[in-house]
């Protein structure tokens, strides 16, 4: 599993209060364990002035449209001061699309799908066909505070209740003429989601699973060249530019940025929880019209 990923460890874009670490400094604080499931953790052991140790991980392969992602989160990280995340990024940022598939920050309980992209695209608020509830329709970032146009979850989609729950699967389909998200609750799973997260190279048939959580039109409004050679990111930053000037509300330390990196800095039994398990992640790419098939096997088994 971890094979298929590199390692990134600049100084986080988002200005978090974190050092993302390589593998081998991973190993060495106790961050990775392998399964199945596979574990993806903060370090919740030293005081870090620096910033709390985390990963994120890119996959070694870029996708193109016609491509359906299939996550299967048995646990992903909460707890104050967190800003943790799944998606998909292209190139030359923004230039290149970004689609935020399971993002949010501290105590939340909702799931915000959100897309970033250069200048020219937007929501036809019309033309969505989706369960979730649309927060913004100018997808341009940077833009306004870098909010790109967002789908919001219902609650139990993110944070403490989805880990309650036992997780759940997040599809995300890239098609010619719609980003679509489904959230399937672990209690909830159709039987075609869970036929292709089986394997054996079982095809997946997204407009059989009704209407997404998220739905993005892509056409006259949004062009499908915003997002062109996207990579799967998975990490967990904290306080930065959008878990910063959030902190507050449920926390302990005072509101804002300075108590947000105060809290994570002294804090470390208080991440416990900032972790990610992993059982797959499996991708397809899409054959005969609406029916994918399994494009890679090696990803199903998060055991490596």
């Amino acid at each position: 599993f971890l094979d298929h990923f590199t390692y990134f460890t600049d100084p986080d874009p988002t200005h978090g209060t974190v050092q993302y670490v390589n593998r081998s400094a991973a190993d060495a604080l106790s961050l990775i364990a392998l399964g199945p499931p596979t574990i993806l953790a903060a370090d919740a052991t030293h005081i870090s002035p620096a910033g709390r140790a985390s990963l994120r991980i890119t996959s070694r392969t870029s996708y193109s449209s016609g491509t359906l992602f299939l996550f299967d989160i048995a646990h992903m990280p909460a707890g104050c001061g967190t800003w943790p995340a799944v998606w998909l990024l292209g190139p030359d940022w923004p230039n290149g699309g970004e689609v935020d598939v399971l993002e949010g920050v501290h105590l939340a309980a909702e799931n915000q799908v959100t897309l970033h992209t250069a200048a020219g695209c937007a929501v036809d608020a019309a033309a969505q066909v989706q369960t979730g509830t649309t927060v913004g329709s100018n997808c341009e970032s940077p833009g306004v505070d870098n909010a790109g146009c967002g789908v919001r979850g219902g609650s139990g989609s993110y944070g403490a209740a989805f880990n309650g729950a036992g997780g759940g699967v997040y599809a995300t389909e890239w098609a010619a003429d719609a980003i679509r998200v489904w959230f399937f609750p672990r209690a909830g799973l159709p039987s075609g989601v869970s036929a292709a997260l089986a394997g054996n190279n079982t095809a997946a048939v997204p407009s059989a699973w009704g209407a997404p959580l998220a739905h993005f039109p892509l056409g006259s409004a949004c062009s499908p060249d915003h997002f062109r050679d996207m990579q799967i990111v998975v990490d967990l930053t904290f306080c930065g530019d959008w878990a910063g000037p959030t902190y507050g509300p449920g926390c302990t330390g005072g509101y804002g940025d300075a108590a947000c990196q105060n809290f994570v800095i002294n804090n470390p039994q208080s991440f416990k929880e900032a972790y990610w398990s992993f059982n797959s992640i499996r991708t397809f790419k899409v054959r005969n019209g609406e029916h994918f098939e399994s494009i890679s096997i090696s990803l199903h088994n998060a055991s490596s």
